[in-house]
């Protein structure tokens, strides 16, 4: 059976149609070159759901704040383990997991440490502990 032979609307040549978009017919070559109005990149939703909530980024802006006089008040690493360089870089929070939040803003709960102190500490969980560096 030969196939029928119609006029592209692409080309306007007689050939075989490949594909009727929105009432207009379309050799295989129109139809590849072609762009149509659903190839459009979709608008991003609306809606999108932020990384950080409102509550939290508040909470975290407090942070900075009592963070950094913190460690001008505290210049010092607490911990002093090998290879301690002494000036204090970062603030090591005692409570862990669920409970860090609760005491997320208490200084009480801080430790002024340096990074490579910090990173003791957090690598040796159960030393850090008996040494209260970790609740």
């Amino acid at each position: 059976m030969k196939p029928k032979l119609k006029e592209c609307d692409g080309c306007q040549k007689m050939t075989v149609i490949w594909k009727n978009h929105e009432g207009n017919r379309y050799c295989k070559y129109c139809w590849s070159c072609h762009k149509s109005s659903t190839n459009k990149p979709k608008k991003p939703n609306k809606s999108v759901i932020p990384r950080v909530s409102a509550k939290r980024k508040k909470k975290d802006a407090e942070y900075l704040k009592l963070r950094e006089r913190y460690l001008t008040d505290n210049p010092l690493c607490k911990v002093k383990i090998d290879g301690c360089s002494h000036n204090a870089t970062d603030i090591h929070h005692t409570y862990a997991g669920s409970n860090r939040d609760a005491f997320y803003l208490v200084q009480s709960t801080w430790i002024p440490v340096c990074r490579s102190c910090h990173n003791w500490i957090h690598g040796n969980p159960k030393e850090a502990r008996v040494m209260n560096y970790l609740k």
